[in-house]
């Protein structure tokens, strides 16, 4: 019961507040007939139960590995029944773009959120006069507040997050049936055939509406990626609350919209209508739950990206842990500030929340067809083919929806891809310069170096103490460490070549020496889950380990070519693997390795 109270908090935040603004949004591009209304209702219920309940709470969130879910996961899922490099880029590329369009997506579901919500303050005649510019700089200092907290860590405060949002979503359910019960009639939106008959008689203004009504559907991908945290089986009973709440609101605010077709702000003006004096204690509520959500997708984000860099896909940002109890705890200064500006930017030059909405729904569509191709492959490899026929039939849908979000690039949507580019292309830079900087290297096979090693291992003076170094593959020994024994000439009476090698489960942690490879040579490995988050020193310290100097490579790139200029610059700022995992400052020591690309 606990798990399910917090996934409220840390899953729902996104999609439990998309009624604050979608059936508003909708019934802007249509009249607010009987007909329509019921139509566009039919079509929102089909899209939370095919693309949220059977895409997310079925498929994907029993593709996972020790529980954790995303498309990262999906990569490392499928990797292994691919023979073909072809096969292995393509499902590369398709990582790389919906890691891309989620951080897209972390930036205007904020940004939608917040200015949705303060924009219901009109209602109150005390503001109903408060100009657009005030609004604006209301949401972004919220916003700045927001993403100022995030170096603190949200741990203190998040066990308020899951009791919050089970109060709003009660509050949903309630209001919205109270609306229900003045036109009953409203509940034959359950029938699909209404959703379908509002689209054949709309024709491509009615395909041209789906880009509106996925909105009730964004944040559903939140259930697989945030799976780890909380499990399966907690996520899922606690969407079975919120599809209820969800589809409760909804006709609610479609009942109130047939019999006040004038309306504008339709969930806030039913709340209004129906009990004015909880009307401020519901707005005061709409705002937590805007900063819920935010902080829930802020935080999603740090996970991803911290996958990601787990995984070599992104550059080592530096990681800072917030919790001492929660691993999952963690904040990246460079994707949180990122965040907060692009934020600031989108609120400014969007301004309402019904333009802001244009924008709105090309990443999470996006995501969400990934999400059904690499779904359906993996079924299909699993030779599971009930299961790959749904996933098909899903991921159909996924890019009719993409395809309708398309009429959006001109009106904004081109936001979401210019968002999305600026990850999509560090990752490509950042992955194709490490595979040729690591041609250029040309690190030296195991066999070749320990028979230099031996000879001057005996020849040479040592050094007292212990010296280690840093490597990523034992058996291809980094030019670093050639060139600081053999050229340099410096050679330890005890040398320990430290390799940190991660799993592909998300978490785990092992370490323990290997046979020796030579005398005064031996390997310590640390194996652990490409999520976790190691103590390195820590480890070494409890490993009796004490070293007198901790060498590692620096590579400086050279070149004339853009993109390799590039790549270097990534690689300046940004911390090294050792600097990554906090090693002891005075022991370090670095060796430079110029390389021309």
């Amino acid at each position: 019961m606990k798990k399910i109270l917090k996934s409220l908090g840390i899953v729902f935040g996104d999609i439990g507040t998309s009624p604050i603004y979608t059936l508003t949004v909708v019934f802007l591009f249509a009249k607010p007939t009987e007909d329509n209304v019921i139509g566009v209702l039919s079509l929102m219920v089909w899209t939370l139960i095919s693309l949220v309940t059977v895409e997310y709470a079925w498929l994907a969130t029993n593709l996972s590995k020790r529980g954790e879910g995303g498309e990262i996961v999906l990569r490392e899922i499928l990797s292994p029944y691919l023979k073909s490099g072809r096969q292995l880029g393509i499902v590369s590329i398709l990582t790389f773009i919906g890691v891309s369009l989620l951080v897209g997506d972390g930036v205007i579901t904020p940004a939608i959120s917040i200015l949705s919500a303060v924009e219901g303050s009109l209602l109150i005649p005390v503001f109903a006069n408060t100009s657009q510019d005030v609004l604006v700089i209301v949401a972004c200092i919220i916003a700045i507040v927001l993403f100022a907290v995030q170096s603190k860590g949200t741990e203190r405060v998040a066990g308020a997050f899951g009791p919050i949002m089970l109060v709003w979503f009660s509050a949903l359910a309630i209001s919205g049936i109270v609306s229900i019960v003045t036109f009953p009639s409203v509940v034959r939106a359950l029938n699909p055939l209404h959703g379908i008959g509002f689209l054949m008689h709309h024709g491509l203004a009615g395909f041209f509406i789906l880009s509106e009504v996925i909105l009730c559907a964004t944040g559903g991908e939140a259930m697989y990626a945030d799976m780890g945290h909380l499990g399966r089986m907690p996520i899922v009973k606690a969407w079975n609350f919120v599809f209820v709440a969800l589809i409760l609101n909804y006709f609610g605010q479609g009942a109130f919209l047939i019999t006040h077709p004038g309306t504008k702000n339709v969930l806030y003006s039913m709340i209004f209508s129906e009990a004015s004096f909880l009307y401020i204690p519901f707005l005061l509520l709409s705002i937590a739950a805007t900063i819920i959500a935010s902080q829930a997708m802020i935080s999603g984000l740090f996970s991803i990206v911290y996958q990601a860099i787990t995984t070599r896909i992104l550059p080592m940002f530096k990681v800072s842990y917030t919790s001492a109890t929660m691993r999952s705890q963690i904040y990246i200064g460079f994707v949180n500030w990122f965040l907060l500006v692009f934020v600031i930017i989108i609120i400014n030059h969007f301004r309402e929340s019904a333009h802001l909405a244009a924008a709105y729904g090309l990443a999470v569509t996006g995501s969400m067809s990934i999400t059904g191709i690499m779904m359906s492959w993996i079924f299909y490899k699993r030779r599971k083919h009930l299961k790959m026929a749904v996933a098909m039939g899903i991921t159909l849908l996924d890019l009719i929806y993409f395809a309708s979000n398309t009429f959006k690039i001109p009106h904004g949507g081109y936001w979401s891809i210019l968002i999305a580019m600026i990850p999509f292309s560090i990752i490509l830079i950042y992955t194709e310069g490490q595979k040729k900087l690591y041609r250029s290297m040309r690190p030296l096979k195991l066999d070749v170096f320990l028979l230099s090693y031996a000879q001057l291992y005996e020849k040479l003076a040592k050094i007292k103490g212990t010296g280690l170094l840093f490597a990523k593959d034992e058996d291809y020994i980094a030019s670093y460490i050639v060139h600081t024994m053999f050229k340099n000439n410096i050679i330890y009476e005890d040398n320990i070549i430290v390799c940190i090698v991660r799993l592909e489960e998300p978490f785990g942690l092992n370490y323990f020496f290997k046979e020796d490879l030579s005398k005064g040579l031996r390997v310590f490995e640390i194996r652990v889950g490409y999520m976790e988050v190691p103590d390195v020193a820590g480890i070494l310290k409890t490993a009796g380990i004490k070293a007198k100097v901790i060498f590692y490579g620096h590579d400086e790139v050279a070149s004339s070519n853009i993109i390799w200029k590039t790549f270097s610059l990534i690689k300046k700022i940004t911390p090294t693997y050792i600097q990554f995992y906090k090693l002891p400052h005075n022991k370090l020591h670095g060796v430079i390795t110029r390389v021309e690309m």
